[in-house]
């Protein structure tokens, strides 16, 4: 038998063996991946814009609510959506969340970048004495939200990672 044949023959031994061996740690590894919660959350919120209510793009710029993605990997936030209570929706167009990093979006208008958003409004958004921020992804499910004063949940400062 020739040395060329033989190391076919070994090369490919090894190349089943490889896989025979990703097979079987395949399921393993597919069990430590449960469906977690998402890494992608709330993490500040400014609802009550800082010095006079005047409405001028300045003081809306000052009400924003954070987005911060805790996890390694990027997320694809393309058609997310905050949402408060009244039905104000801002959606995500085009932006990925790099990981461990944090997105502002701001109320007023501006040039969006990597770390901050405009919404583009002229009035406020966020309620100063009660409100809910709520996180939706793509599909409409709930990532996260965040309340403040009296509200349907029953008053206090709520703050949730994915119950709904």
């Amino acid at each position: 038998m020739s040395a060329s044949v033989t190391a076919r023959r070994l090369t490919a031994g090894a190349l089943a063996a490889g896989a025979l061996v990703s097979v079987v740690t395949l399921p393993a590894s597919a069990a430590d991946h449960r469906p977690e919660r998402s890494k992608v959350q709330i993490s500040a919120v400014q609802y009550d814009s800082p010095g006079r209510d005047d409405r001028s793009n300045r003081s809306l710029n000052r009400e924003w609510v954070e987005v911060t993605n805790t996890g390694r990997r990027a997320v694809n936030l393309d058609g997310w959506t905050l949402r408060d209570e009244d039905g104000h929706t801002f959606t995500f167009h085009h932006y990925r969340l790099d990981g461990r990093s944090t997105v502002r979006i701001h109320t007023g208008e501006g040039r969006d970048s990597r770390s901050d958003l405009f919404q583009d409004r002229r009035n406020y958004v966020w309620d100063n004495r009660s409100d809910t921020a709520t996180l939706r992804n793509d599909h409409g499910r709930f990532i996260d939200d965040a309340s403040w004063g009296h509200h349907r949940h029953g008053g206090g400062h709520h703050h949730g990672h994915g119950h709904r």
